[in-house]
């Protein structure tokens, strides 16, 4: 099944990605590592989720504080958001 992410949730990876490589070198790569690894369990096994809404699903990652917040559409999953779970859960809603 095919990925897209929306322009923000791309964003917020980035973002994610900088900020830990700058706390440490290398964390940066397995940050987005473990970003990776989350997609690849949601293409696996994408109705596995935890379910916020009729459509919405979020997978956390293991070992980050992280949700990627995802929808699964017809011919692939749409990520709204690489979310953060210390912020406000909800800060997603009006991507969709």
């Amino acid at each position: 099944m095919r990925v897209r992410y929306l322009s923000i949730a791309e964003l917020e990876l980035e973002s994610a990605i900088a900020y830990y490589e700058e706390q440490e070198i290398g964390l940066g790569i397995r940050f987005y590592t473990e970003i990776k690894n989350t997609v690849d369990r949601i293409i696996a096994f994408p109705e596995a989720w935890f379910l916020l809404s009729e459509n919405l699903r979020r997978c956390r990652t293991k070992v980050f504080p992280y949700g990627i917040i995802y929808q699964i559409r017809e011919d692939e999953i749409l990520i709204i958001a690489i979310a953060l779970l210390h912020k406000h859960l909800e800060y997603w809603k009006d991507r969709i």
